[in-house]
Order: C-alpha cells, then sequence, then structure tokens
C-alpha cells in the first residue's frame, strides 16, 4: 500500500473569472482516516472575493446564454475532455479528505462525466419552442436561461452530485458559482479548475471559505438561483436566506428512507447484498441510503441473521487500503452523533449488534471509525429510528400491518426515497405506488439504482425541486410568453 500521509499538502486557490486566485488565509483539510495528517489547504475567501465570484458569473452570462445551445454542449464536452488521465490523482486526493473507499472515490470521478454527457444529451429540447394559435390570441412559448446559479454540495459525494446540477445549468446557458463542501474541497477544486478551464471566462467559479465569508454568493440579489444538497436543517437557512430577493431555489435535503421487506421477499445472497449495500455504502453517509429496514414478522429473523452474516464480512479501516470495505466516517461530530443514538437504543432496551472487524492500523490512529451495528426491534420513538442517522448503524424493526407501515412512511417529514421488497415484481410495484416519496426501488436501493433518466428529489422535509433527467434540465430556465 502506497504511503500517502508522506505526500506533500495540497494548495487550492479560488477560480473566479478563468483564473486561479490566491488568498491571504487557508483552511486546513484532515484525514478522516488519521486526523493528525494535514491532506492540504483550501483557499479562505473573504466576502470581496466571493462577491466576485458572483460579478464575474453576473458579467459572463449575457454571451453564454446568446450561444446556441448544440455549440454550448459542444464547448462543455471539450472541456470535458480536459479531465482526461487524470481520475486516479483526483480519486486519491478524494479518499485522503473525504475517508471513503478507494473504489468509491474512482466511481465519482466516473460518474461526473457519465452525468455531464447526459445532461448535454438533452440540449435539442431547449431550442423547441411550442405555439399556441388563435383566434382571439397566438402565444409562443419560449425558454431562457435564468442568470447566475449558485450551487453548493455536501462531502459525501461532492463530485457527483454536483454534476446532477452543473451540467444542466450550463448546458441550460446559465453560468455558475460553485461553493464546496468545508471539509471536502480538494479533489473538487483539481476537477473544476481542469474543467472550467475549457470554457469561456467567469462560466464557472469556485468559493470556497467560511460560510459568512461566502454568504455573497447566496445573498447577492444577482444570483437567480440556489442549488443546496445537505441537512433538512441547513436548507431551511438557505430557503430563509433566498427569501429577500425571492430567489429560486432547489433543495435536496435529507432522508430516512425506509426499506419494506414484505413477506414473500427474495432473501438470498444477491438480494441481502443489495439490502447491506443499499444501507452502508459510504459508511452509511448517503442521503438515499437506506436508513430503517420494516420487515414481516414472519421474516424478521431470516433477515436479521442474513444481514449479520454479510456485516460480518465488513473490514473497517482506511479507505486507500485494498482490503478495506467501510471507511472512517468523515468527521468526529457525526461519529459521536451516531454513537450517542446507539448509546440511546441500548439504555432503552435494544439489541446493538456491532459487526465486522477494525483493521489495527486504525484502531490506534485516532480516526473517526465506526463498525457497522443492527439496532434489534427498537422502540419507533427512538432517535435512531425517527432522524436521518447518516452513519454506519440500522434499526430493524418488525411489523404484521403492512398499512400502518405505509401510514408511517407517508406522513412522515422524511419523503426523499423508499425501497420495497418482494419476489412479486408486481405486488412490489402495487406497493410502490403507494408510497410518498420522490423515489422508490424495488428490491435495490441507493445510488446503485439511481437512474439519472429521471428527476431526483424528496417529498415534504426531502426538498423542493427535482434535478437530472429532462424535468431536471427545464429547472434551469424560465418560460416565456410571446402573446399577439
Amino acid at each position: 500500500m502506497t504511503e500517502l500521509a508522506d505526500r506533500p499538502a495540497v494548495h487550492t486557490g479560488l477560480i473566479v473569472n478563468g483564473t486561479t486566485v490566491e488568498t491571504d488565509d487557508h483552511t486546513a483539510i484532515h484525514n478522516p482516516a488519521s486526523p493528525d495528517e494535514v491532506v492540504g489547504y483550501a483557499a479562505a475567501a473573504t466576502q470581496e472575493q466571493a462577491r466576485d465570484a458572483v460579478t464575474a458569473a453576473y458579467d459572463a452570462f449575457p454571451a453564454w446564454a446568446a450561444t446556441p445551445a448544440k455549440r454550448r454542449a459542444e464547448i462543455i464536452e471539450a472541456a470535458l475532455g480536459l479531465l482526461d488521465g487524470t481520475a486516479e490523482e483526483r480519486a486519491e486526493l478524494m479518499t485522503r479528505e473525504n475517508g471513503k473507499i478507494a473504489f468509491e472515490s474512482s466511481v465519482e470521478m466516473d460518474v461526473f462525466g457519465i452525468r455531464t454527457r447526459h445532461a448535454l444529451s438533452l440540449v435539442d429540447t431547449l431550442g423547441e419552442v411550442r405555439r399556441f394559435d388563435g383566434p382571439p390570441l397566438t402565444s409562443e412559448l419560449h425558454t431562457l436561461p435564468m442568470g447566475v446559479v449558485t450551487i453548493i454540495v455536501p462531502f459525501n459525494w461532492p463530485i457527483a452530485i454536483l454534476a446532477a446540477s452543473l451540467p444542466y445549468a450550463l448546458a441550460a446557458g446559465n453560468t455558475v458559482v460553485i461553493k464546496p463542501p468545508p471539509s471536502v474541497p480538494l479533489s473538487l477544486v483539481r476537477t473544476i479548475e481542469r474543467f472550467a478551464s475549457g470554457l469561456p471566462a467567469g462560466v464557472v467559479n469556485v468559493v470556497t471559505g467560511s460560510n459568512e465569508a461566502v454568504s455573497p454568493v447566496v445573498s447577492d440579489p444577482r444570483v437567480a438561483k440556489i442549488v443546496f444538497t445537505g441537512s433538512t436543517a441547513a436548507g431551511k437557512r438557505i430557503m430563509a436566506a433566498a427569501a429577500p430577493n425571492l430567489t429560486s431555489v432547489t433543495l435536496e435535503l435529507g432522508g430516512n428512507d425506509p426499506a419494506i421487506v414484505l413477506d414473500d421477499a427474495d432473501l438470498g445472497e444477491e438480494n441481502i447484498g443489495r439490502l447491506t449495500l443499499g444501507a452502508f455504502l459510504t459508511t452509511g453517509q448517503v442521503c438515499m441510503a437506506v436508513k430503517r429496514v420494516y420487515v414481516h414478522r414472519s421474516r424478521y429473523d431470516e433477515l436479521v441473521e442474513a444481514m449479520t452474516g454479510a456485516l460480518n464480512a465488513h473490514r473497517v479501516g482506511p479507505g486507500q487500503d485494498p482490503s478495506t470495505t467501510l471507511g472512517p466516517l468523515n468527521s468526529a461530530a457525526q461519529r459521536d452523533i451516531v454513537t450517542s443514538m446507539l448509546q440511546e437504543a441500548s439504555d432503552a432496551g435494544a439489541e446493538i449488534r456491532e459487526l465486522g472487524t477494525l483493521a489495527p492500523e486504525a484502531a490506534s490512529s485516532g480516526g473517526h471509525y465506526l463498525r457497522p451495528s443492527l439496532v434489534l426491534d427498537p422502540d419507533p420513538s427512538l432517535r435512531i429510528v425517527t432522524e436521518e442517522q447518516f452513519g454506519p448503524a440500522l434499526p430493524i424493526l418488525p411489523f404484521d400491518d403492512l398499512d400502518a407501515v405505509l401510514t408511517e412512511v407517508n406522513t412522515g417529514w422524511s419523503g426523499l426515497c423508499s425501497s420495497v421488497w418482494s419476489a412479486d415484481p408486481s405486488r412490489a410495484a402495487e406497493v410502490a405506488r403507494r408510497l410518498r416519496t420522490g423515489t422508490t426501488w424495488i428490491n435495490n436501493a441507493n445510488a446503485v439504482a439511481c437512474d439519472d433518466r429521471v428527476p431526483f428529489g424528496g417529498f415534504r422535509q426531502s426538498g423542493l425541486g427535482r434535478e437530472m433527467g429532462p424535468d431536471g434540465l427545464l429547472a434551469y430556465t424560465e418560460p416565456h410568453s410571446i402573446t399577439w
């Protein structure tokens, strides 16, 4: 295994108007697997520098919006080519600053290209003009780009999540300011500095720094739209900040996503593997991960034992170690939240099964590690059931009445994703149609089953608006009616 801790720290600047801008201050970025290791330093912008990024995007907008959609797509495609040959280096950096396993970091680099090219495949729809002939009136309906779009992404899959919005915004004719996550900015900046160099100056800008320092990317009245992915609580703060200017928002927020395992479910190795991956991908730090399992009581014991066996095969350790299957959590704070939820459930009498193996080097590193846990038949009022734990802990609850489970799911605060598990696809689809979540999977779950051709987003407090697919492209436009 390559010794990465000895590598020199990475330094990243801001990207404003096609230029890398250095700052007086920087933020140290630490390795979650070994917190004493400084992976790099990210530029800490001032409010003036953040405002400069908005100005650059605002000034670049008229020419970019006037560029024909097909030509914009050609320019974006060529810019994507500038990333060729750099994926391995960027993925390695992602693992060091995020903590996720190397395979996931490599997938993330690939997803950026895949999602960008899918967005570009939709640009022909932007030129469509709908006509409504009279009498008494005749109208044409056009779609116009919105202007400056601010995109704020989270730490878990920042580059992949950025690709659910950035290429759509650009293809539609908007210009963009990106705010990377404070704890995982380095690989994203490295990616976008290459990509943005192939675009006209000011079309894509990147600002890193504290929330207060970069606040102009949200509060400036020249920002037409804010796209935010993160917690529900933070989403509410973004919505409040957007209110004074009536800025449009798309919010992809928290999910307490249920898996509903019916009495006829196939609990063979393949489906157990899918369910386990659906819950523990990225050490459970995914908004669309399975956060709670409702299983028919007749299959409860079988499911628990099967998942116990699957989780016992996991090895928790540093992400760059090829034998690691679960890395550390990204922060000590998130580890402590999950730990407190587990302790609360244990104190209330629930059985906690802590599974898997902790690598020896992980045990002595001070990293933010937790072994995966199953929480068996907890009281439904406990936080481990009612809140999004965002970590490697999964409550499993037996049920007798399916209607009661569906009511619980459909009236709760969360409505991002759900899944139904049954050997009968027709029966599973019937149950899925009764669920009020943005996405429902059948016999699968999480990002591995995400279909980018359809829109993604949540009901209730899991968000507003949709990303990806044709709907996601139109979300970056405004209708303009011409009537005579």
